[in-house]
């Protein structure tokens, strides 16, 4: 009954639901109508919008839409920002820190996938599964013969570059494999068993394979560099399912071109949709577009978070996945 009046106390009018402004790029069209016996759902473009958008004090970002200065001028009520993607680099922290904004993140909705989806592309990789298939459906098999060997996963030294969420669920299952487990992280976790690096360099020299899971900020721009390539070696290999731009996307293309890696799994690209043309042919690459996160029960999992943090802010309770913004 309490969380009921505190509800109602947060209303434009009488019963009316409180509005939240949906925030999008115009390409993603993900539905929020599960939230509209939360919310009045309302965006920019609704000619209504200048007369309930000013009052909002909730925004939903979708997907990776930026949020920046510009956009919160526009949203001079607004409290609280809802990110739905695994990263949170599109949203201009300092600035919501200035202005005293909330945010949270999708937390642990994707990790599981995430995870999963990183072990699929290193074993892809490793045993050149999809180049098998090309080679199959293309007639090739009886032409030329048995396709080329791959490498195990059982016994490599795999190194986590960011031991978060997902970085944590994709160490417990390289476990069963029998994989040395090294990581680089911003802190040393002194509850895992895993051996800690101080930067993906020391990592890199350490180890077979690198999966770079890490968020993306100003410091983790490049953290692949071509450094940290030479180090892992003609036989490493790559998986990135964090951002584009945490691995130097021309130097990975001149290490594979001239084969000094062993090859690569991506998800994500630096200027996605585009993707490097070199990396088309290669057998030894693995190409995602940017799915790795993306099953129907993570979304499921995203939306029952966001659902628990509308009810919570509007009564005045604890957000679950809130960013420390002054930290």
């Amino acid at each position: 009954m309490a969380d009921s009046q505190q509800l109602q106390s947060n209303t434009d009018a009488g019963n009316n639901l409180p509005f939240a402004i949906i925030h999008r790029l115009p390409n993603f069209k993900f539905s929020l109508s599960w939230a509209e016996d939360i919310v009045s759902l309302i965006e920019p473009s609704d000619p209504l919008y200048p007369i309930h958008g000013p009052s909002a004090r909730v925004a939903i970002d979708i997907g990776p839409s930026p949020i920046k200065s510009e956009h919160l001028d526009q949203y001079p009520s607004v409290e609280y920002i809802i990110g739905t993607s695994a990263g949170v680099d599109h949203i201009d922290l300092a600035e919501c820190c200035r202005r005293n904004i909330r945010v949270t993140s999708a937390g642990g909705a994707f990790s599981e996938d995430g995870a999963d989806y990183a072990i699929g592309l290193l074993i892809d990789v490793l045993r050149r599964i999809s180049a098998s298939d090309r080679y199959v459906r293309a007639g090739l098999w009886p032409v030329k013969g048995n396709y080329p060997l791959g490498n195990k996963l059982g016994g490599k030294r795999v190194g986590i570059v960011g031991l978060g969420n997902i970085g944590s669920l994709v160490a417990k299952r390289l476990e069963p494999f029998g994989c040395t487990i090294g990581y680089t992280s911003r802190n040393k976790k002194p509850q895992v068993p895993y051996q800690f690096y101080t930067t993906a360099l020391d990592l890199a020299n350490n180890s077979d394979a690198l999966i770079v899971c890490c968020a993306l900020t100003e410091k983790t721009r490049h953290v692949i560099n071509h450094d940290v390539m030479k180090a892992l070696g003609k036989r490493g290999i790559i998986v990135n399912i964090g951002r584009g731009a945490l691995v130097d996307e021309k130097e990975l293309v001149k290490f594979l071109v001239g084969s000094e890696l062993g090859g690569a799994g991506l998800d994500v690209f630096e200027n996605e949709p585009q993707v490097p043309k070199e990396l088309m042919t290669m057998d030894n690459v693995v190409l995602s577009p940017h799915k790795a996160i993306l099953t129907p029960e993570s979304f499921e999992a995203l939306r029952e978070l966001i659902r628990e943090n509308l009810k919570a802010f509007f009564s005045n309770k604890p957000l679950l996945c809130e960013l420390n913004l002054s930290g």
